[in-house]
This record gives structure tokens, sequence and C-alpha cells, in this order.
């Protein structure tokens, strides 16, 4: 699946084409952006839409117009982009590493190249440690202090994916390898089947009786880069994207205990484990094993948790957080789950808007995927990057989503909202006034991440108090891997979301995935409901949502606590519109 290495090119594209102060340059740089948003977001392969349309079909996605379809179909079809290749020519830098460390953009990037010939991390790391960055015109001492920092930052999730990367490849490898008529079942384990926000390699198990045919087959994938070592039920590579894939092939009788091990965690298993102890049993990779050693079979992992006495529980919640003690009790909660979801609170969509889909299409494809509703949110004034509007575009912008909603006829609802800008005194970036007329507002941070934990607490405490906000937006602000969580108190969060009514965001952008697990499991004590919103900016960006449900899961976060799994009736009742 080569989306993640054609988003990345394009992404490298654009930065160096930012560096050309050429007028219509900044259009160009714009459109390699935007492309790179749409391939990056798809979670199916890209390869998969131009073998079955060709260029018109890549030409049908957001923002792939027919130059850059080009370059796609080049890509696929020779592994190579002339674009690409021309400008790694001019701009010998490894731009992508570089530009990913906070701090660090393409021009100072360039910069450090013409000044200390720094073409990539290693070279960074050298004139780094002899202090040659603080002395360089245009950077000075805090300039260096900010790149050390975003390097350590960079280097502490090191040899780690973001899921969302690394879980449409896997699903699509063992989409290959069901079709290919050679295994009779095939899914991802490890840390990705946990929905983990980030995964540091892959594990694939199939059952099969042709080991050695589907080994074959698994090592010359166009996604594999190279074959690391190959036995005969089991098959490790190097892929293109950049990790290791284990493939085990599993004979029947042993299927569901190999699921249920490979799926993990180390923690949970131990526990598990101990308890076919005291059953008598043995359990391990190989299969279930009663007191004399025979195998028990069980081809799904149900059957070894049933034969312990175990409630079965979701992959999501098998950390060793308190669910084996549950389970034995059969009173484990089931999570929200995908189907539950019917709306989406937090999406970004308006007409020659580049950052963004025009609001008809965002609402066409909510209708494709079944949504009932979804709340138009889209940046306010003080967020000028993201072109934010104020008072007045937001009332002409509400008139079309009216307008939209007639011509719709009941078959969605377009929410009125904003993803209010919380300023750093704590203020909102909207008058009163409007803020009421809406129907939905996250308020969100954006700017001075650098405040004390006490500044920050009072800042976001504030803007809950105002009762102007009904969802916290990415409450701790981070983007993995370049940006940590900014330092705030959660619990005095916490207490204010409960005061005051207001929702808690689990934003399921791969990169935020804000709250995380663990601040969910925490915020959860606190009667609070929690939104999952996709903040798609473009139509592909809906699909993030499963992410967002995946963390929720791992939170223990059953459906009644979710807003948008709300029917759109129930939710009306809830916001009083």
């Amino acid at each position: 699946m080569d989306n993640k290495i054609i988003a990345d090119m394009f992404n490298e594209i654009a930065a160096m084409l930012s560096l050309d102060d050429r007028p219509n340059t900044r259009f160009e740089v714009r459109a390699y952006q935007k492309a790179a948003q749409t391939v990056g977001s798809l979670q199916e392969a890209i390869e998969d839409i131009y073998r079955r349309g060709g260029l018109p079909a890549l030409m049908e996605l957001p923002g792939i117009g027919k130059s850059i379809a080009g370059s796609i179909g080049e890509y696929i079809k020779t592994g190579r982009m002339e674009k690409y290749d021309y400008l790694k020519r001019m701009y010998p830098i490894d731009m992508k590493g570089l530009t990913s460390i906070q701090g660090l953009g393409a021009r100072k990037a360039l910069a450090l190249y013409k000044s200390l010939k720094v073409r990539d991390i290693p070279s960074l790391k050298k004139v780094l440690a002899a202090h040659k960055i603080s002395k360089l015109e245009g950077f000075g001492e805090k300039s260096e202090e900010m790149i050390q920092k975003g390097l350590d930052l960079l280097e502490r999730s090191s040899g780690r994916m973001l899921l969302g990367d690394a879980l449409p490849v896997a699903e699509e490898i063992v989409k290959k390898l069901k079709a290919s008529g050679l295994v009779d079942e095939a899914l991802v384990a490890g840390s990705a089947r946990r929905m983990r926000e980030t995964v540091g390699d892959l594990d694939i198990l199939a059952l099969s009786g042709k080991s050695e045919q589907v080994m074959g087959f698994f090592a010359a994938l166009p996604e594999v880069e190279e074959r690391i070592a190959e036995g005969p039920t089991r098959t490790a590579v190097r892929l293109k994207i950049g990790l290791n894939c284990d493939l085990r092939v599993i004979p029947t009788e042993s299927f569901g205990a190999a699921v249920q091990y490979f799926t993990g965690s180390k923690d949970h298993n131990v526990q598990v484990r101990t308890i076919s102890v005291r059953k008598g049993y043995k359990l391990n990779e190989y299969g279930l094993f009663d007191r004399k050693g025979k195998i028990m079979p069980t081809k799904t992992e149900e059957e070894i948790y049933a034969k312990l006495g175990l409630q079965w529980m979701p992959p999501e919640m098998r950390e060793a957080r308190g669910e084996v003690q549950l389970a034995q009790k059969n009173a484990l909660k089931m999570p929200v789950e995908v189907g539950d979801i019917r709306g989406d609170m937090h999406t970004h969509g308006r007409d020659k808007d580049p950052n963004t889909d025009p609001l008809d299409v965002m609402a066409g494809e909510a209708i494709r995927l079944g949504l009932r509703y979804f709340a138009s949110t889209n940046h306010t004034k003080s967020l000028k990057v993201e072109n934010g509007m104020n008072e007045r575009q937001f009332e002409s912008f509400f008139r079309q989503v009216d307008a939209l909603n007639k011509r719709l006829d009941g078959r969605m609802r377009i929410l009125k909202g904003a993803e209010c800008d919380i300023l750093k005194d704590g203020s909102l970036d909207l008058d009163a006034k409007s803020l009421k007329s809406m129907d939905w507002v996250v308020g969100s941070v954006h700017s001075a991440f650098n405040q004390s934990e006490q500044e920050m607490t009072k800042r976001v405490v504030k803007a809950l108090d105002s009762g102007l906000v009904d969802v916290l937006g990415h409450p701790t602000g981070r983007e993995m891997p370049a940006r940590d969580a900014y330092r705030i108190d959660l619990e005095k969060v916490y207490e204010a979301a409960e005061r005051n009514r207001v929702a808690l965001e689990i934003n399921a952008q791969p990169k935020r995935l804000d709250l995380n697990d663990t601040n969910i499991m925490n915020a959860s004590k606190y009667k609070v409901k929690f939104a999952i919103d996709s903040d798609a900016h473009r139509t592909p960006q809906f699909s993030y949502m499963r992410y967002g449900v995946g963390t929720a899961r791992r939170g223990w976060l059953t459906k009644d606590r979710i807003v948008n799994a709300m029917s759109l009736k129930e939710l009306e009742k809830y916001l009083g519109v």
C-alpha cells in the first residue's frame, strides 16, 4: 500500500517548493499539501483506485488534478516520481526528516544546509552538539534549544509509527492474503489489533494448510521492501513504509490460542495463563492443552476464554487494567463500537477554502457513510493560517447551512457551530452573541502551548466556565510525534467540564487521539460525556472516526457516554435545539 509513501513525497515536494519565492508557487505548494492530505487519509490502497479506473478515478479524489494524478500513476508504474527526483537534485536534503522536527521548517532546513552542510538528522546532531546553530544569523540560542527539544521528542518515538499509517497497510496485506485463495482466515494481531496509538511492528496470522505457498506469496507482495527471515511457519519482512512485519501460518487446532497470544498485551496474557494453570491447563501460542498434555482444539479465541471461564474481552481492553478480574465475574461492560456512531461533532468544510472541502461535498460524504448529522465547526478569526472566520463570516456561512439543510430534506442535519479558539487569557475568539447563536461550540487551544501548568489550567477552566463551550477539543493539545501534550491539571479541567456540562473530545485524527486511553479512564470517573470526532477537513478524513472509537474502547467507554452515539432526536433534546 503506497498511500503513506506517496503522501510523504507530496509533503516533501510541497516543502521544497515553498523555498521558491515566485508568486504562483504558493498555489502549487497548497495543491501538493492538499493532495498529501487526501492520499494520506485514504483507507483504500491508492494503487487499487488507479488500477480500477486509471487517471480519471484518481482525479475524482479531492484535490487531485491531472498533473498530480499523473505523478501518482507514474509512481505506481515505475516506483519513481520525476517531479520529486528533480527537486531532490536541487535540494539534496532529508526534508521529510528535518521538517518533522518541531521548530525546523523548510527555510530553516535550507539555511542550515547552506551554512553548516546539514543534510539529515545525523549531521544536525553534530552541529547541535557543537552549539553551532545558536551562532547563525536568524537562529540564536532559543531556536537552537527549540530544535534540540524537537529532536529529542522525535527520537523518543523513533521506531514507532502512527496507527493510522500502519493499520491500513496491514489490512491491505490481509485483504490480499484472503483474496489469494491460499488461506482460510487471516487477521491483524499485536498492538495494531489492540488499537494502540503507535505500533513498533506488525503481526499477521493466517490459517492455512499451504504454509510454503502462503509464505512465498506474502514475501512477494509489493508492500514488502526486503525479506529478513523465512521459515516454514513464519516469515519476517521489512515493509516499504518502514516497519517490520511478521506473518505466521497457524494450523486449525492452534489458531484460537495463537490469536489470543499474539494479540497480547504481554501483561494480559500473563494473567490469563495464570488462570489456565489454576484450572490445570497449559496455554501458549501453540494451543490450549489439558492435564495430560493433549491439545484442546480451538479455532477461535472466544473458545479459549470460554474454556477458562472468562467473559470474552475486546482486544482494545487487554492491557491488564482490571479487565481479567471483571471477566471472571462476567461483569465487563462492552465498549462503544463504530456502528454505534450516528454523527460527527467536529468537522470543517467551506467553499473556496484551500484547507477544506466544500460543505456540500462534506455533507454528501457524510450521507454516503450513513451519518444522520454532523456539526460544521470551522476555525475562528485568530487562527489565520486556517482561514479562521469572524462573526460576520459565520453569520453568512450559517445562511448557507440553512439552505443546504433545506435541500437535504431530512436526510441529514448539519449543526451550526465553530471550533472557537481559547485565547491565551482564557477568553474566547468570538463574541458571546455569535457563540450563543450556534448549536455546538468546540473550544480548543491552538497557541501559547508553553504556558505553565497553572496558566494553562486557569485558561482552559475559564473558557469552560464561560457557559459558551459545548465540548473541549483535543484537550491536551498533543500532535504525535512532533508535539507533546501541554502542561495542564486535567483533574481541574474534568471538574470544570462536569459542573458546566461540557463534553470532552476524543479527537480521532491519528496524530492526536486526544484524549488518550489513560486520560479517558480517568475522566470517565466524572459525570461528563465524550464526543468522538474525526476533525475532518476533507471527505477521506471521515474515516478517521474508527481510530477515535478504538481509543474510546481502550478507555472502556460505553456508548451511553458518547454524545454522537445519540440519535438525532436525542441529540436535539440534549442540545435544546
